[in-house]
């Protein structure tokens, strides 16, 4: 028991390292924040109907202790971009419910590097809409992560 006490306080002090007991600064209770701290690191090279293609500047403050991009930013970039890439083709009076997203992690993009993003329409129905997405190295072309993204198309309700 007094093992299990330790690794609780080990991972207490961590936390407490790192911030945990401070208050979350109110410029990040916006609902919109995330989409505005992303989309410094985006820059939009075109958009077509079912497609986008975006250059990601990987920078320190979205990468992770070992110099890559971070998983989770990642998986933020993937939704932000499919919903984009999904609003070329679905009206606005219909909602986009994200119903499953899946990222493969080929490789680690390292801090300070660019990567291509394309995102592409796969299929698009009443109800709904599938986006694919590749991130490249923009130098070599070479494959850093793979995902999908299928969204649920519902009427918004009118009251």
């Amino acid at each position: 028991m007094a093992e299990k006490d330790g690794c609780v306080s080990l991972t207490m002090s961590f936390l407490r390292r790192r911030g945990i007991e401070e208050p979350v600064p109110q410029s990040c209770e916006r609902d919109d924040f995330y989409f505005h701290f992303f989309s410094n690191f985006i820059k939009v090279n075109h958009v077509k109907r079912g497609r986008i293609s975006c250059t990601i500047a990987v920078k320190p403050q979205i990468s992770n202790a070992f110099g890559t991009l971070h998983g989770g930013s990642v998986g933020s970039l993937v939704k932000l971009l499919s919903i984009a890439c999904a609003r070329t083709v679905v009206a606005e009076d219909k909602e986009l419910f994200l119903g499953e997203i899946s990222v493969s992690y080929l490789s680690g993009a390292q801090t300070h590097e660019e990567l291509l993003a394309d995102a592409s329409v796969v299929k698009s129905g009443r109800n709904v809409t599938m986006v694919s997405l590749e991130f490249k190295q923009k130098e070599t072309g070479n494959l850093f992560y793979i995902a999908h993204a299928t969204f649920y198309n519902i009427p918004v309700a009118k009251l």
